[in-house]
């Protein structure tokens, strides 16, 4: 069983240090920019990095359910490369809108993207999970049936 979710947990945790890292960077902009907590405005360069961890925050939840369902029931492997896709692109929106509030627009889009991919992935699983276990009708084979990718009778597709 773990064999099956290990790579999955791995971007897991990459994840979670990422998170970290983002509120390490808000630290260090309150200390540098003088905005003590609890207020959460400051100069537009504090804002920036306060802001790019508080959205990466706010998807985070989003995107680790989203990454284990896609794991569990479509591919663990295609999850975890899109996760680390994911995660990249919100390190390049994280340090882009630090720079400027425009720098963070390409990053964010990509991820978004890579997001739909893993929402994707997770329907198509799960709706294959569903059809073989109520209807009892394997969508993966019906699909290489038709598309004509079943084993020939030398054993190879």
């Amino acid at each position: 069983m773990l064999d099956q979710v290990v790579l999955i947990a791995g971007v897991t945790v990459l994840g979670v240090l990422e998170q970290a890292y983002f509120s390490l960077q808000v630290i260090y902009a309150r200390r540098k920019y003088s905005v003590s907590p609890p207020s959460t405005s400051g100069p537009p360069e504090f804002d920036r990095v306060f802001r790019a961890q508080s959205n990466c925050s706010e998807y985070f939840p989003i995107f680790i359910i989203i990454l284990w369902v896609s794991g569990l029931f479509f591919s663990q492997g295609l999850s975890a490369l899109c996760g680390l896709l994911y995660l990249y692109g919100r390190y390049e929106y994280f340090r882009g809108y630090a720079k400027s509030a425009h720098g963070r627009l390409a990053p964010l889009y990509f991820s978004a993207k890579v997001l739909w991919v893993l929402i994707g992935f997770s329907s198509l699983g799960i709706l294959g999970s569903m059809c073989r276990f109520y209807l009892d009708l394997d969508l993966k084979h019906l699909a290489s049936s038709v598309l004509d990718l079943t084993e020939e009778e030398g054993g190879e597709l």
